[in-house]
């Protein structure tokens, strides 16, 4: 089976690219969209986002094959209700939010009796809005599905090929696997670079200036990161704080074994520690999840 009628709900920068990505890699299937933003349906429609901008949810998904929900996680239940009323009995529900486990509980509350299999494409940029989007967003990105137990093979299957078809790689994996896996790859980095900017701009009175004029490339990186979207940032902590607490604690415990390496002179520690880094950025340019270029070879297009 595929998906001819695909809904998107939600159309800043995921749901944006979703439905460009659609157009670009799927051009027998039609598309419909919206936004509770008034103005971000409007922009959307002059950038041709999806093929349909509809007034309400519920008429966005009334006859869709495949419903993908592109709002923040903490959203994702009001979401779904909104759609409940008209959302066709044999329709497929995904989503496309970085913690998996909230998700699942909130969409098996919303829509009891109805086909839903959760989905994490890793990618993203720190942009957001509608005109964030691009059709290459999840090109060579992962994309994790995580199906509850008695998910159905053949929706399984055609959700993979959606994604496939969008230039994704597909991974299957147990929801809590992916909380714990994600708070390691993608939300405890966030919650260091909104700490660090933090401390910096507490600090730009001290400086006079100083940490902005001179930021240097491990900065710049840091505010690219903590320039993301808010809403969607603390909907995430919130939504998978169990697993973000866990990865916190791990990474105090390492922090402080490094602060008593440098306060005793511990060079070899600290050196040996640099050296197990090092390898693991080798290995992210290996699988082709990075770029060695200089600037990461990143365009107008960063990645998260």
């Amino acid at each position: 089976m595929s998906f001819q009628r695909i809904a998107v709900i939600g159309l800043g920068l995921l749901g944006g690219s979703v439905g460009l990505a659609i157009k670009a890699h799927l051009p027998g299937a039609t598309t419909t969209g919206y936004d509770a933003d008034p103005a971000t349906r409007a922009r959307a429609a002059e950038r041709g986002l999806v093929d349909q901008i509809c007034d309400t949810a519920a008429d966005a998904v009334k006859d869709a094959e495949l419903v993908v929900l592109c709002v923040p996680v903490g959203a994702m239940a009001a979401a779904a209700k909104e759609l409940a009323g008209t959302l066709p009995a044999d329709a497929l529900v995904s989503d496309v939010g970085s913690s998996k486990q909230s998700v699942a509980k909130a969409l098996a509350e919303a829509l009891p009796g109805h086909a839903i299999i959760p989905a994490h494409p890793v990618a993203g940029t720190e942009r957001s809005g509608p005109d964030a989007g691009f059709a290459s967003l999840f090109q060579q990105r992962w994309c994790i599905l995580t199906p509850p137990e008695d998910a159905d093979p053949a929706k399984l299957a055609a959700l993979s090929a959606f994604w496939e078809a969008l230039g994704a790689r597909v991974e299957v994996m147990d929801a809590a696997h992916h909380d714990l896996v994600l708070a390691v790859t993608s939300h405890l980095p966030h919650l260091i670079a909104y700490t660090i900017v933090g401390t910096a701009s507490d600090l730009e009175g001290v400086t006079e200036g100083e940490v902005i004029k001179y930021s240097a490339g491990g900065f710049r990186d840091f505010t690219r990161i903590a320039a993301s979207d808010p809403t969607m940032w603390r909907d995430v902590f919130l939504a998978n704080k169990d697993a973000v607490l866990e990865m916190l604690q791990r990474f105090t415990e390492d922090l402080t074994a490094l602060q008593r390496a440098i306060r005793i002179g511990d060079g070899d520690q600290l050196f040996e520690h640099f050296t197990r880094t090092r390898a693991i950025r080798r290995s992210i340019i290996e699988l082709g999840q990075d770029d060695a270029r200089p600037d990461f070879g990143r365009s107008d297009h960063g990645q998260s």
